[in-house]
């Protein structure tokens, strides 16, 4: 070929792209520091199965496999860009570094897998070309970049036959088919009638075209949503190996406070190097936003929007550290914007359930959550400002103790003519005994009182040696936490710790899938290293030891609800649906969106204690929605906050043969052959 115009074009589009790729860098080094090094054997194996093995893509099949054509055609096809680049320098149209040499074994099988992939990736990029101009897809933004980058690709994979088929008409004229080459040795007869010099031209021209918009397609990267390819297998790396229902807590709050530092996300600066790295992965597939329970509903919350907006923000001002646009502070420093309510709208940060729908269907695991609980810390514990019907459930959490304005005097009604051993009463303390974490809503919510008669029956059924705190139970503050009031979680959690540890607690049931959470994921952070077990799984394990018998036959047909907190969060359920189908005359349904695709009921990131984001629809109704449409007679749940928003749901759709029922009380059904 040429290797002066070779190396021309190598060295302007690498110090292009280094400059570009810089500039990312920058800011990346930039941001604030945060330690994801450890576990390195663990973080490996996930990028491969989830970076490599692309296993979120199969979730959407008819992209996943396209996705998956061009994903593994671009690995493939990388050593063919390198075998061009080096054949612009050699005069020899075979070679292939030697070990991939036209006609060597080696060469002609890269050459039979090269061409199926390129097959593969024409037709990928048929199918997104198709989601995107003829179906118009709504999870994807129909954009002048989506479009434009398919065709560079489309172009690429014409260019490489036109090589490959001129390239055998004018050195291999009349050599007929080739099982080693077969798009070229098919292509070729199209070029046969050509003059030599016509055939050289086209030959340089695939050439030419190839390398020129493997090249060009480089330096779009770091400028476009494409920057994913680079970013997008050290982002799944880097991912949060810690439960996925922990928030991070703000170390040393009050020492932040007293220094005036930013407490949660304020502006860019509070980024840290994995958050912005998120930014950069994001590939805009919207896969997020089309299961976000608030985007489903007519909110205007989509995650999407949120990343892709905090993103060009990033691009647009930079951070104070090294901002490309900066605006001068009262003593001269570089100043940024809020990013709410810059960048992010506060009705579309506080329309989040925290159900963890949009993380679950990320393919390259970007958190979402983590950044809408820290923008809104820093609107409630700074500035003050959060949803008016908040403010009476941050003031009973402190004053009372749980978010119900109720007292602790209260916290036993629920066990009126029920044996029920409290911690206090015990001489020995918690040794050997299960210790029951009843719960706010158990303990003072009409409706679901019911779950903790329940329990308690069944556990005195099994015989199980177990106690209470009674009144000195108080909120586990996982509502506060969610809702941005770090502080009073901090110190509710503190303060439940220290009741914990001074009765000797080793083991905590909950029937509250918060409790569950909090009790077992966060409280971790704050000393508090407990067994924790949530009433379905405890349950399960009565029934597959014996120690409860369903016998009494429940006839009816049933459905039951994945709460979040309980499945994405806690990667539990098979335990309820295996306590369900326990019970004699059951028939279990699943609703066509269950399990880690279930919709949230919308109770989840304190939406329990406030009023809802102006939409279409309620979350709750559009769950017993779906719920309802499977024809069940019954809907199962395994946490109070979701009995108790399908509870109402139900009831304003009117419907009065369906009946909403804890798991636990279903059991006790089957065994005392009555409700709770």
């Amino acid at each position: 070929m040429s290797p002066v115009a070779m190396a021309l074009l190598l060295a302007a589009s690498m110090g292009a792209f280094g400059v570009l790729a810089w500039r990312r860098w920058r800011l990346l080094r930039l941001a604030r520091p945060e330690a994801r090094f450890d576990q390195l054997g663990e973080r490996f194996r996930r990028m491969m199965r989830m970076g490599v093995g692309q296993q979120r893509m199969s979730r959407y099949p008819l992209a996943g496999l396209a996705h998956k054509a061009i994903f593994f055609g671009f690995i493939v096809l990388l050593l063919r860009s390198l075998i061009l680049f080096a054949r612009g320098f050699v005069d020899a149209p075979g070679f292939g570094y030697w070990v991939f040499d036209s006609g060597t074994l080696l060469g002609n099988v890269y050459a039979l897998v090269k061409d199926v992939y390129v097959v593969l990736v024409l037709a990928g990029v048929g199918v997104f070309a198709y989601m995107r101009l003829v179906a118009r897809t709504r999870r994807l933004t129909l954009s002048a970049e989506g479009v434009l980058i398919l065709v560079i690709i489309a172009t690429m994979m014409i260019a490489d036959v036109v090589y490959d088929a001129a390239g055998l008409a004018l050195h291999h004229p009349g050599a007929g088919f080739s099982p080693w080459e077969p798009l070229g040795s098919l292509a070729a007869p199209a070029f046969a009638w050509m003059g030599d010099g016509a055939k050289a031209f086209a030959w340089h021209a695939g050439f030419w075209v190839h390398v020129s918009l493997v090249l060009g397609f480089l330096n779009l990267l770091p400028l476009s949503k494409h920057f994913h390819i680079i970013t997008g297998l050290p982002n799944v790396f880097f991912q949060d190996l810690t439960p996925p229902g922990r928030l991070r807590p703000i170390a040393d709050i009050e020492g932040k406070i007293e220094r005036g530092e930013t407490l949660g996300l304020r502006t860019l600066d509070d980024l840290t190097w994995k958050g912005v790295l998120d930014l950069y992965s994001c590939t805009e597939c919207g896969r997020c936003t089309d299961h976000c329970p608030a985007a489903k509903t007519g909110k205007i919350l989509s995650p999407k929007a949120i990343t892709v907006d905090l993103r060009n923000h990033l691009y647009a001002t930079g951070s104070s550290r090294g901002a490309t646009k900066a605006v001068e502070g009262e003593g001269g420093g570089v100043t940024l914007e809020d990013i709410v309510p810059a960048v992010v709208n506060p009705e579309a940060l506080w329309a989040c359930t925290t159900c963890r729908a949009c993380e679950q269907e990320c393919p390259l695991n970007i958190s979402y959550v983590d950044k809408i609980v820290d923008m809104r810390r820093h609107l409630v514990m700074e500035r003050g400002e959060n949803p008016a019907s908040l403010n009476g459930a941050f003031q009973s959490m402190e004053r009372a103790g749980n978010p119900y304005a109720a007292g602790a005097e209260d916290r036993l009604k629920w066990a009126e003519g029920l044996e029920v051993p409290v911690l206090s009463d015990l001489p020995e303390g918690a040794k050997d005994r299960v210790l029951f974490w009843v719960g706010c809503a158990p303990a003072y919510d009409a409706r679901a009182r019911g779950i903790a008669r329940a329990m308690v029956k069944l556990l005195n059924h099994a015989k199980v040696d177990w106690c209470c705190l009674g009144a000195e139970e108080c909120c586990t503050g996982d509502a506060a936490r969610r809702a941005g009031n770090e502080f009073l979680f901090q110190a509710m959690a503190t303060g439940n710790v220290e009741t914990l540890k001074r009765y000797g607690v080793t083991k905590i049931l909950t029937v509250c899938a918060h409790c569950f959470n909090s009790l077992g994921n966060e409280y971790p952070d704050f000393g508090g290293a407990f067994e924790v077990v949530h009433h379905t799984q405890f349950l399960a394990a009565l029934v597959r030891e014996g120690r409860l018998t369903p016998t009494h036959r429940v006839e009816t047909s049933l459905v039951y609800h994945d709460a979040c907190y309980l499945g994405r969060h806690n990667d539990v359920y098979d335990a309820p649906r295996e306590v369900l189908r326990s019970v004699p005359g059951v028939t279990l349904v699943e609703a066509a969106a269950s399990r880690d695709r279930g919709m949230c009921c919308g109770a989840g990131g304190a939406q329990m204690f406030k009023e809802e984001e102006h939409g279409t629809q309620r979350v709750s109704e559009a769950r017993t929605i779906q719920l309802v449409q499977t024809g069940a007679k019954t809907i199962a749940s395994a946490c109070p906050f979701c009995m108790r928003m399908l509870t109402d749901a139900v009831a304003k759709q009117g419907d009065g043969a369906i009946a909403q029922m804890d798991v636990a009380e279903v059991l006790l059904k089957s065994i005392e052959g009555e409700i709770a």
